[in-house]
């Protein structure tokens, strides 16, 4: 199963062509002025920040007021020369919606996520490289829909990934990543989801009387293989996509000790369309799949939870407002 994995991997990463040919000296001369032009440090972002109210005085079709604010960032600080690479970039979004007189805010975003990926030339676009990757969030999190019970928290889950192994970068809009040696950690920095066997970890234990014997684990450490691929662009020459900002990663980890044929997937995309200088429209999605992390359902539909087990997870955030780009 672990040589499968390895080929599709190799596979994913495709094959370079090799072209021969002779090149003049002008041909020589605008490659080495283009290849100039990307000598250095390269550094970008976007702010946005999205509103949206609805304010209701005896309106006879019904309703509720409510107030949703939405704000992300994301921002990129990248390094190249003739043998060298080096990609920073730190995405962070947050938001809060409130609905009716007198309920308390929910949370509908929180998300930070910093990555660090150098790399040194092996021959051709293909790096050696080595990644760090941290993802957690920063508040509380709560199933509104069910019940205000914590589910998550600060550094609850965090996620931690260092990655040896080899980079394909053919241009600045794309990489893609190959790790066969990758250690992945996740933290659970509270001890009540951690007593609860919140996101994969060892759960607490107890006597027959419910006495604590053993608190939860709040840690787990896994080995295994990591492929991330990117692609991003905010530069595009055709007149329909320019004010386009694409970026899309798709990371997947397969856990060598455990289950190595369920692979763990994350993948996010985020669209911003600029309408002016100030004021864009932005698309972000995420979808998710942990093989450690049970979803509690109610298959029955009858208020009752009755299963639990690894599923798909996906959000859509979607909103017009105010952005800067940096």
């Amino acid at each position: 199963m672990k040589a499968k994995i390895f080929l599709i991997s190799f596979w994913v990463l495709g094959l370079t062509p090799v072209l021969w040919g002779q090149i003049t000296d002008g041909e020589a001369k605008l490659r080495k002025q283009n290849s100039d032009t990307i000598q250095g440090w390269k550094k970008g972002g976007v702010i946005a920040l999205n509103l949206a109210q609805t304010s209701l005085t005896n309106w006879a079709a019904g309703g509720q007021n409510s107030f949703a604010v939405n704000g992300l960032f994301s921002g990129f600080s990248n390094f190249k020369n003739e043998k060298t690479v080096w990609d920073n970039s730190l995405d962070m979004g947050y938001g809060l919606l409130k609905q009716g007189k007198n309920s308390d805010y929910m949370k509908t975003d929180d998300k930070f996520d910093f990555l660090s990926k150098y790399g040194r030339q092996a021959f051709n676009d293909f790096y050696y490289a080595a990644l760090v990757n941290f993802k957690t969030q920063m508040t509380v999190g709560k199933d509104y829909a069910k019940d205000t019970a914590k589910i998550s928290n600060f550094l609850a889950p965090a996620f931690l990934i260092g990655a040896i192994g080899m980079d394909y970068k053919p241009n600045s809009y794309f990489s893609a990543f190959l790790a066969p040696l990758t250690g992945k950690i996740t933290i659970v920095n509270d001890q009540q989801l951690a007593n609860a066997g919140a996101f994969g970890v060892t759960p607490a234990t107890y006597d027959n009387l419910g006495n604590l014997l053993h608190k939860g684990e709040k840690s787990k450490s896994e080995l295994g293989g990591y492929i991330r691929l990117i692609y991003s662009k905010n530069d595009f020459k055709y007149e329909i996509f320019k004010g386009v900002s694409f970026t899309s990663k798709l990371d997947l980890f397969s856990n060598y000790l455990k289950k190595p044929q369920n692979i763990d997937i994350s993948w996010e995309t985020q669209i911003a369309f600029k309408v002016n200088k100030y004021i864009s429209a932005n698309i972000n999605t995420h979808l998710l799949y942990d093989d450690d992390i049970a979803i509690a359902i109610d298959s029955n539909n009858d208020g009752i939870t009755d299963k639990s087990g690894p599923r798909i997870q996906f959000k859509e955030i979607l909103g017009v407002g105010f952005s800067y780009k940096l």
